[in-house]
């Protein structure tokens, strides 16, 4: 399969849809996930396309995966966390559901579920709130 630039964090890319941004370069962008499993849930992308991690650039993930580190330290010191996950899906039956090549970083807290990915989104007032705290750590 291809890529679709009609995705939705192409649409953030051209800035034809908002994010609360925590860090952006060259090459990367990290923003909050608005339909966060976790307190501090943020999502980092390549801005260069590609679907997945299947298709994409060796250059480009060489670029990407010291921001998704970067941005885990930062994650777990701005919230204070246990832990944290760093999930990327490939294709559906993996469960992908934006095609466009992305990190989940999930600061996770002992004895505390996941909640679901699902349509219930934050507010945005939390959200900006929560970003200032990882631009803080960072």
């Amino acid at each position: 399969m291809s890529y679709d630039d009609t995705n939705i964090f192409a649409k953030i890319l051209r800035g034809e849809i908002p994010c609360h941004r925590v860090y952006e370069d060259a090459d990367t962008l990290a923003f909050m996930d608005v339909m966060p499993q976790s307190k501090g849930h943020l999502l980092v992308i390549p801005k260069a396309p590609s679907r997945n991690i299947l298709d994409a650039d060796p250059a480009v993930l060489a670029k990407v995966m010291p921001i998704v580190q970067k941005l885990a330290v930062a994650a777990k010191d701005a919230f204070d966390a246990d832990g944290i996950t760093v999930t990327q899906f490939n294709e559906p039956a993996a469960g992908q559901t934006v095609y466009h090549l992305h990190f989940h970083i999930i600061p996770r807290y002992e004895g505390a579920a996941l909640k679901p990915h699902t349509g219930a989104m934050e507010d945005h007032g939390v959200l900006a709130a929560l970003a200032e705290q990882v631009k803080a750590a960072l």
